[in-house]
């Protein structure tokens, strides 16, 4: 194709983000009558009977342009987190959040610090912005914390630290991310991305939203698209001093959380026995499969999210494609820097069992050919 427009030069080295195909055209691709989705971490017990109530009635003024500074929404997310309103942005998505600092914070030539593998927006939108993403390698699934701080410099703008971190759902224990905290210049943005905080059970885990009066330059991230079950309503929020709120109100688009997402919202942090439902499940779900894992001599990263990332002992690819033809999608780490993994969403009982058994089979298979060569 004979390009007709000059793009900028950063967009040309960037690759899209690679969708997967819709379910529907995998089971009719691959005669299956069942698709068991668990690959992108999603809430697979869906969203509150409140939000769904909500939603069967709440259509009615759609034809208007939704509060631009999500002022309903802001005094529920302010009461139940015990922040000031001047703390909170809210985004189309936790996504967007990101990208209004690295719009607000990055020129040309800074820098910021974060993981090889972790979620991917970071890396994209600091360069977006002309700055340098500086990639420090994960140790054993894990931030480390140390080598981040070696590699900040006067250059250095902002640090992103994944919380439990994605794709390896492992977390930096209360004691070291403290020091991190303590440790990073004051100037240096930190920005803690707490994703999926409601799925951790460990007591060895650092809440930073409680520390924000004592850290100026901390930034906590929070998204209802995990265990709230509002993924396809896109509504996330960073809390943060009031005056990075101030200048990323600046730059945000007006109206760029609909009216639907800030009802669902609100319906959804009203509902937290359902969200207590789900993270007890969730627990259980990923006991089940790490113990299982460890049944098959198969290694894992210690899970405290909603996912689980394991070597299969065979190329991820591989056993992702041998688990699509039992039905199954999950996601191989091939492209995220572990080509022997898998990352799986934790399921249902039903789906975790399938899951387990389309493994086994799939290894096996696998080896079994292997041998034949």
């Amino acid at each position: 194709m004979v390009v007709k427009f000059k793009t900028r030069k950063r967009v040309e080295e960037i690759a899209p983000y690679v969708l997967g195909k819709s379910m529907e055209d995998i089971k009719t691709e691959l005669g299956l009558s069942e698709i068991r989705k668990l690959s992108e971490n999603e809430n697979i017990y869906g969203c509150s009977p409140r939000v769904k109530a909500y939603l069967s009635t709440g259509g009615a003024d759609i034809y208007l342009y939704p509060d631009g500074m999500a002022q309903e929404l802001k005094n529920k997310t302010s009461e139940f987190f015990n922040v000031r309103q001047e703390q909170l942005v809210f985004g189309n998505g936790s996504d967007e959040v990101i990208r209004l600092l690295t719009r607000a914070y990055i020129n040309e030539g800074d820098e910021a610090v974060m993981a090889d593998v972790t979620f991917p927006r970071y890396q994209t939108n600091v360069f977006l912005e002309g700055g340098t993403p500086v990639i420090v390698p994960l140790a054993e699934g894990v931030h480390d914390l140390k080598g981040m701080l070696d590699k900040i410099t006067d250059k250095t703008r902002m640090v992103f630290v994944c919380n439990p971190n994605n794709p390896t759902g492992t977390i930096n224990g209360k004691a070291e991310l403290r020091n991190f905290l303590e440790s990073v210049p004051s100037h240096v943005l930190v920005i803690v991305d707490e994703a999926y905080v409601e799925y951790v059970t460990t007591d060895d885990y650092l809440h930073c939203i409680p520390l924000l009066d004592q850290f100026d330059n901390l930034i906590v991230l929070r998204t209802f698209s995990k265990i709230y079950g509002l993924a396809g309503l896109r509504v996330g929020f960073g809390v943060m001093n009031e005056e990075i709120a101030t200048q990323l109100t600046k730059v945000k688009d007006v109206f760029n959380v609909s009216r639907l997402a800030q009802g669902a919202a609100i319906a959804a942090m009203e509902d937290q026995e359902f969200i207590q439902q789900c993270a007890a499940m969730n627990e259980q779900g990923r006991n089940y499969l790490q113990t299982e894992f460890e049944k098959m001599g198969l290694s894992y990263f210690p899970s405290q999210s909603n996912f689980i990332m394991v070597d299969c002992g065979i190329r991820g690819d591989i056993a992702a494609a041998g688990l699509l033809r039992h039905g199954i999608i999950v996601r191989a780490g091939t492209l995220l820097g572990y080509p022997t993994t898998v990352r799986v969403t934790i399921g249902t009982e039903k789906d975790n069992q399938t899951f387990i058994q389309g493994l086994k089979q799939v290894i096996a298979k696998e080896k079994e050919g292997s041998h034949g060569n």
